[in-house]
């Protein structure tokens, strides 16, 4: 999304479950707009302008403007979501308003590039404890995913957060010595072979030498 996109809204007026219902029915719904250091909004925006934002590549990450009519734009980005566990259809969103310089934390995915010389060897895979990692960053300036290059990955080998290169202007809220890929070497163990007698139940408490005595004194 090159262009900013900007989203037309309206003052929500009404309250309650009928005036949700009705809003559904028009295919609106409710969003709430609060930070910036300006008072909270109620507003109704169309629900397939959100739908539209949500499916883009930067997803819930989006900076967008919101023109509500008789309050003026802002940029806002999603702050939370309520979903219809049955539908998947968007209830309800809560924006934020986003100041100039301001940094948010986000959470943006991680991505394995490259081809790491360390799975040539027998029984080698990678492993990603992460797939996704907190970062402080101005909205605007936010990744669509963090890059990690496994191109000089050997086996027994890790890259860690400390290794990667995240960009001007990023704070990472993972520790530096945090694993975010490795070569590790998976064997198949070799099991003991299993004899017939090893097979057989081992009767705990019988007394062989006793019984064969008795047998004996018959």
């Amino acid at each position: 999304m090159a262009d900013k996109v900007v989203v037309k809204a309206e003052k929500r007026e009404g309250r309650g479950k009928n005036d949700s219902r009705r809003l559904r029915v028009e295919n609106k719904i409710p969003v709430s707009i609060y930070g910036g250091g300006e008072d909270s909004v109620a507003a109704v925006v169309n629900l397939k302008d959100l739908a539209a934002i949500l499916r883009t590549d930067t997803g819930v990450n989006t900076v967008f403007s919101l023109d509500i009519g008789g309050v003026g734009a802002h940029d806002v980005i999603f702050q939370d979501r309520q979903i219809d566990p049955v539908k998947g259809r968007l209830l309800h969103a809560d924006l934020r308003r986003i100041s100039k310089g301001e940094k948010l934390e986000m959470t943006v995915p991680i991505h394995i590039v490259g081809e790491a010389p360390g799975l040539q060897e027998e029984g080698a895979v990678i492993n990603q404890p992460l797939h996704e990692i907190k970062i402080l960053v101005e909205p605007a300036n936010v990744p669509d995913a963090i890059e990690v290059d496994v191109s000089n990955l050997h086996a027994g080998e890790s890259i860690h957060v400390s290794d990667v290169k995240f960009g001007r202007g990023i704070e990472v809220h993972e520790a530096p010595e945090t694993v975010l890929a490795s070569i590790v070497i998976v064997r198949e163990e070799e099991l003991e072979p299993q004899t017939e007698a090893a097979g057989e139940p081992e009767v705990v408490g019988e007394d062989t030498e006793g019984a064969e005595g008795e047998k004996e004194g018959e």
